[in-house]
């Protein structure tokens, strides 16, 4: 893949907005950037996280609970940190903070749970062009990504959605739902994933000016947006 940033971004849905923000306000101190009405009733707050972005999406309308797998933990270097500890958030999300460089992670690292380690392995190491650190460990960019069997995972149903609308309205529930990478050429990416078998979430779209983006799933059905930002790449392919 061609990056156009080297961290990746992270998507939490919540019923809980308030504890949330000051959550990751005063205790985490992340600086806060600004809020975007996505649409369907959701608002987004966005919150700098070592050049990656946690995107917190609110959601009036109760969410579905939790399910087993999936994104379970984020790993956030600090160089305010002597030692690693763990923290919760008021959704009972997991968070480490670790010395930076422990456990090779100088920005953020992302842990999964998943049904089957060397699918896996190939969905990271092949398709989606990741280096290799070890294994059940890779880097994108500056972002560590790290997967362990889980024996509670289950594997979504093969489905798609036909726009960003429907990929958000399937993946919401409570949690970390999501990641984001941004590319330079995303019509180019979602070809290449398509011609290597991965599993479409939703086909490429434009939102107005602000970014052409598609939906991936991961062997066991969590989400990837791919998006190509007009901040970041200059203005965007006609469709």
């Amino acid at each position: 893949m061609q990056l156009a940033k080297e961290c990746v971004d992270i998507g939490i849905f919540t019923n809980r907005i308030d504890e949330m923000r000051e959550f990751y306000a005063e205790r985490i101190r992340l600086p806060y950037e600004e809020l975007l009405p996505v649409g369907g009733g959701l608002r987004q707050y966005r919150y700098g996280l070592l050049g990656s972005v946690l995107k917190i999406n609110h959601v009036r309308e109760p969410l579905s609970p939790r399910t087993p797998g999936g994104y379970r933990q984020i790993m956030i270097a600090d160089r305010r940190t002597p030692l690693p500890f763990q923290l919760v958030d008021p959704d009972d999300n997991q968070l480490y903070l670790v010395p930076t460089g422990h456990y090779g992670v100088d920005q953020i690292a992302i842990h999964l749970g998943v049904t089957d380690e060397a699918e896996f392995e190939r969905f990271y190491g092949e398709v989606l062009g990741c280096e290799r650190l070890g294994e059940r460990k890779y880097r994108l960019g500056k972002t560590i990504f790290t997967f362990e069997r889980d024996p509670d995972a289950r594997r979504a149903e093969r489905t798609s959605a036909k726009d960003a609308a429907g990929a958000i309205e399937a993946m919401r529930a409570l949690g970390i739902r999501y990641v984001t990478v941004q590319v330079r050429d995303c019509n180019a990416e979602y070809k290449r994933f398509m011609s290597m078998g991965a599993w479409e979430g939703a086909p490429p779209m434009t939102l107005g000016e602000v970014a052409r983006i598609c939906f991936i799933r991961d062997p066991d059905g969590n989400w990837i947006e791919i998006s190509q930002r007009a901040s970041l790449t200059g203005p965007l392919p006609k469709e």
